[in-house]
């Protein structure tokens, strides 16, 4: 019948989840690949668009750089000192060296009348005339110059930076050619992917750096100029093939030329029937998906009512356990009240055995030691026996602590030499950190060996196999901290609350009745102290009893 209803469940919410899902899913598509154009566009624009701001600023800052320096040449040298061939040829190598990768190839000091005095560079071109190039006069004039690439006397394509300088009444110039090479590393290192380019036109669109793809430097790049407005632009050119490249501008050197990037979006018909290819293989999964997710989730309603089921199954088991306990406790009170009459009677006894050593006929025995010894370990272990029976009476009744003087450390010693074989079985080394002179304190010595068994045994049991387990004493004001750390998997933070919980355990049915830390939290809470968990997954667990220093004269 159940299997029936789960079927039929199962059936409608796929139904209905297919009617309200895909067909939402659908149009969404829709509307996807009919935006999916314009907002690619728009992307690919505003990548052009930001490429081209930052790398023309970045071509900026090389040549205002550079003008800097000649500039600062020219203010902090006089021109005898520059037409110097030696003091010129000095300062070259000079800046070269302290500015490594700078790109310039050569300096040469110019007098008003475009005669070259002095040259420093891999060239021979002192005492040049430069008088009829045309940046001549516009360095006379503005002062400061860019050139254009021109081939100029080495017929190579090139440009300079010339800044004029003024000596008396008469003017002259310190140029420097630009390593056309370094220029144009600059320029390309803006290029994107096996489709983009970046260089640089003049107003003429005029080729300032090679190309990446058609044309060559100091060629016509087909650019109309006149597109590119104030800012960064964005142009559209249609190429052969149905492609579209996107071509970004950026102004510089005062409006004289313009950084150009260049990208192709992709075919039309390419990237969009990818496009659509993509959304109907994301529709074809989403619709997969919700067909599993329903089925996942009937099997997950289903696990959840047997997980339902098991957990009242297992309780039912915990209170069969609870009655057992309590028929134990019942039990064991019986069998204390039982022991403790021949205890008595031993213990009487060997009173009396001890008050007859004191007598002359036994005083002089040359075995009297040996009975004195004998009747002391008699007592002893009837003493330890009767608190045994205190503590299964203790656990039958729920009875008070009952106080004895109590030093920590050595209970722990005690507690650890009873757990020691269990721990070297399973390679468990334990480590004592024990702090000298704790005071001794008033307390249930036999309730407080109790909850260290139980936290050691529960640390081994949580270890396995090869760990540590650090078991540390402090002193901290009023109170005395018994730390047990081991290094096992930890507790995960979600249960750590639960730990102290009656009958919560995490191991495996029949390992463990889930009361150890709760009878051990009760213990010590009715000594006045408290015990704590701290733990994280992965790296071991802490348990912390802080127990209050009661001085036995104070019990």
């Amino acid at each position: 019948m159940k299997r029936t209803l789960y079927k039929n469940l199962k059936l409608k919410l796929i139904s209905i989840t297919l009617v309200v899902s895909i067909g939402p899913l659908i149009l969404l598509g829709g509307a996807i690949y009919y935006q999916f154009g314009k907002l690619y566009k728009e992307r690919i624009e505003d990548q052009i668009r930001h490429l081209a701001r930052s790398q023309s600023n970045a071509v900026d800052v090389f040549l205002r750089e550079r003008t800097t320096i000649l500039a600062m040449i020219v203010e902090t040298h006089t021109f005898e000192s520059l037409k110097d061939q030696d003091t010129l040829s000095r300062l070259f190598r000079l800046i070269n060296r302290r500015a490594e990768g700078l790109g310039l190839v050569d300096l040469g000091v110019i007098d008003e009348e475009g005669r070259q005095l002095a040259y420093a560079g891999p060239y021979s071109l002192k005492g040049l005339t430069y008088y009829q190039q045309p940046w001549f006069d516009e360095v006379m004039r503005r002062g400061k110059y860019i050139s254009d690439v021109y081939m100029g006397f080495r017929k190579v394509p090139h440009f300079i930076i010339a800044v004029k300088g003024e000596a008396g009444n008469s003017s002259w110039i310190l140029r420097a050619t630009i390593d056309s090479d370094i220029f144009n590393r600059l320029v390309r290192s803006a290029q994107v992917g096996t489709s983009g380019d970046a260089y640089i036109v003049n107003r003429q669109g005029i080729f300032q750096t090679d190309p990446r793809f058609e044309g060559v430097i100091l060629g016509d790049s087909e650019i109309d100029t006149q597109k590119f407005g104030e800012g960064t632009t964005v142009i559209e050119k249609k190429v052969p093939g149905s492609d579209t490249r996107y071509i970004g501008g950026s102004w510089l050197k005062d409006g004289d030329w313009i950084l150009v990037i260049s990208q192709i979006a992709g075919q039309e018909k390419g990237w969009l029937v990818k496009a659509r290819n993509t959304e109907i293989l994301i529709i074809a999964v989403g619709c997969l998906i919700i067909c599993s997710a329903i089925v996942l989730i009937s099997h997950i309603l289903v696990r959840h009512l047997e997980q339902t089921d098991k957990e009242m199954n297992e309780l039912n088991s915990q209170l069969i356990q609870q009655d057992k306990l309590a028929a134990l406790g019942k039990m064991a009170a019986g069998i204390a009240h039982e022991i403790n009459n021949p205890l008595a009677v031993i213990g009487e006894k060997a009173g009396w055995m001890e008050d007859l050593l004191a007598e002359e006929e036994f005083r002089d025995s040359a075995n009297v030691k040996e009975f004195a010894a004998s009747i002391a370990k008699i007592e002893e272990h009837v003493d330890r026996a009767r608190k045994i029976t205190h503590s299964m009476l203790g656990f039958a009744r729920r009875m008070e602590p009952r106080l004895d003087d109590v030093e920590i450390n050595r209970v722990l010693d005690q507690t650890i030499d009873i757990m020691a074989n269990h721990a070297r079985i399973n390679d468990i080394e334990i480590r004592k950190h024990f702090t000298d002179r704790l005071p001794v304190i008033a307390s249930d010595q036999s309730q407080l060996q109790q909850v260290f068994m139980n936290l050691i045994n529960n640390a081994i049991d949580a270890i396995g196999s090869n760990g540590v387990i650090d078991i540390t004493t402090k002193l901290d004001k009023h109170l005395i901290n018994i730390i047990i750390r081991d290094d096992g998997p930890g507790i995960p933070e979600a249960i750590q609350k639960k730990v102290f919980d009656p009958f919560f355990t995490t191991k495996p049915n029949g390992r463990g009745t889930g009361l150890g830390l709760s009878i051990s939290y009760s213990i010590i809470e009715k000594m006045g102290g408290r015990i704590t968990v701290e733990s994280i997954e992965g790296q071991g667990t802490t348990f912390i009893v802080s127990l209050p220093v009661v001085l036995p004269e104070k019990k």
